[in-house]
């Protein structure tokens, strides 16, 4: 049984890991808001009609950043629908997902969540049918203390304080034809840096993301970023990524290389990045927002017509196997192993949708197998990334060609000098031997191996048995003369902390 291994020196770091790296996304679609995160009537539903149990779910996960009102959504909203009695805000359609809008949740609402799960605002502004008046519009009555009409009227719809968000992004997708409101990329970097100019003059100290690539797979990938940023490079702070991934075709092997996409993906953005930053002779750095990433098994979604002017219809609530957990955590090591220019991700999204969280209407919640990478990974992977250079066995895969069986990344405490180690064994049928060097670490213990896996690959939490797949104990971890040992099994997730 072949060994991998590699070394841990915290004298070689990738960077700091900025905490909106564990952002989330909380858009108009499907349940992801109504019967998920917001339901007047739920036996657990507070005062503002938030469930207190998806509450209690989001704070155990750790998320940070919560992006909102959109994702396609966004290129439709009207702001000015989400604001005042709830009671009297109109109902829309929403053409992005062929739903009605009841606007019943709206900005303050979506404030006041934020804020009862300890996250930061990052609001997207649209752009597509609309522009940079409305985006001022949506600023000045968010941000600002008062004594003007827009930011009256916020106190006149009992929010006197302003709603401090920091985090703005100028559209979404519109590099994609499905967008309403679609751009070429000339047409939208020349809007996103007017929007951007028009933000900056009433506050400066905004931090604003322009639309990247929707995907690598984009024709206009890379042409894209570079027309967009020669037109807003000194504007804005980030670029947008997406990327979802899924299963295809019963490509076992490739779809848990997945990883290998995404960090690609990365790379090829910070190079297009930097190369505009050379041409323009700035020493600014771009730094991502790869604001939404997940597993999303899209062939089944756009196989069936989406429903017929339905209010909050089931769309996207995809049950997430074991299978599926482990390549999830296999993004988030991609993500943190980038930390030194990812300073944003958002899982895409939130509650039901797409979501580590599920809910059912006047019922319970449960955790989706995909919660427990995500909540371990937010829990322990603050610190300082270290530089982990694997020596691996590797396999073939028929989309990615040779791929190591490992996938690792190492985060450490500074304060308190612990180390996580977060690892992935692709291997669907053979555990895998692991030995780590541990070079200039106080580590004097193992204090715990976490390992998410099962011996069936299908196996997955449900309503009827949510507690189907959560994390168990590792055996025969050790930590003796300076090395880590470990055997981590057969197409698993593991987190090891060391003391």
């Amino acid at each position: 049984m072949n060994t991998a291994r590699f070394t841990l020196d915290p004298a070689f770091t990738v960077g700091e890991v900025d905490p909106r790296l564990f952002g989330s996304f909380v858009e108009h679609l499907g349940r992801c808001v109504y019967t998920g995160v917001f339901e007047p009537g739920h036996p657990s539903a507070d005062e503002q009609g938030l469930r207190t149990d998806v509450l209690e779910l989001v704070r155990e996960l750790g998320v940070t950043a919560i992006r909102y009102p959109g994702g396609n959504f966004v290129s439709g909203y009207r702001w000015e629908d989400s604001v005042g009695p709830a009671e009297q805000r109109p109902r829309r359609l929403d053409a992005a997902w062929r739903s009605v809008e009841s606007n019943r949740f709206g900005l303050a609402e979506y404030i006041d969540f934020v804020r009862k799960v300890g996250g930061e605002p990052m609001m997207a502004v649209n752009l597509g049918t609309r522009g940079v008046a409305e985006a001022r519009e949506l600023l000045e009555y968010a941000n600002h203390p008062g004594g003007t009409a827009l930011s009256d009227l916020r106190a006149a719809h009992g929010d006197k304080e302003p709603y401090g968000i920091r985090l703005w992004c100028l559209g979404n997708e519109m590099d994609g034809p499905w967008q309403t409101g679609h751009k070429t990329a000339a047409e939208y970097g020349r809007l996103a840096a007017e929007t951007a100019r028009a933000m900056r003059q009433l506050d400066d100290s905004l931090e604003l993301v322009a639309c990247g690539s929707s995907s690598q797979a984009m024709d206009t990938f890379a042409a894209w970023e570079a027309t967009v940023l020669a037109e807003t490079y000194d504007l804005v702070d980030h670029i947008s990524l997406h990327a979802y991934y899924e299963e295809e075709d019963g490509d076992r092997d490739s779809f848990l290389a997945s990883a290998v996409d995404m960090e690609s993906f990365i790379e090829n953005v910070v190079a297009t990045c930097d190369h505009i930053g050379a041409r323009l002779k700035s020493p600014k750095r771009i730094k991502l927002s790869f604001d939404e990433w997940n597993v999303w098994y899209q062939r089944r979604f756009h196989a069936r017509p989406l429903p017929d002017w339905e209010e909050a219809p089931r769309l996207l609530e995809d049950n997430y196997t074991v299978t599926d957990a482990v390549v999830f955590g296999s993004l988030l090591i991609a993500l943190l192993r980038h930390a030194d220019r990812v300073a944003v991700a958002c899982l895409a999204q939130l509650v039901n949708v797409i979501a580590p969280i599920m809910t059912e209407p006047g019922g319970p919640a449960w955790r989706q197998t995909t919660f427990h990478p995500f909540a371990q990974a937010s829990r322990h992977g603050r610190g300082q990334v270290l530089d982990v250079r694997v020596q691996s066995p590797t396999y073939t895969t028929a989309k990615y060609g040779e791929v190591p069986l490992l996938h690792a990344t190492a985060v450490r405490d500074e304060a308190t000098g612990a180390l996580t180690v977060f690892a992935v064994n692709r291997d669907r049928h053979g555990a895998l031997p692991l030995e780590v060097a541990l070079h200039g670490l106080a580590l004097e213990r193992v204090a715990e191996h976490s390992v998410l896996a099962d011996a069936d690959p299908e196996a997955r939490n449900t309503l009827a048995d949510p507690e189907r797949v959560v994390p168990h104990q590792g055996e025969g971890t050790e930590l003796a003369g300076g090395v880590l040992r470990a055997t981590l099994e057969p197409m698993s997730w593991n987190m090891i902390r060391l003391v």
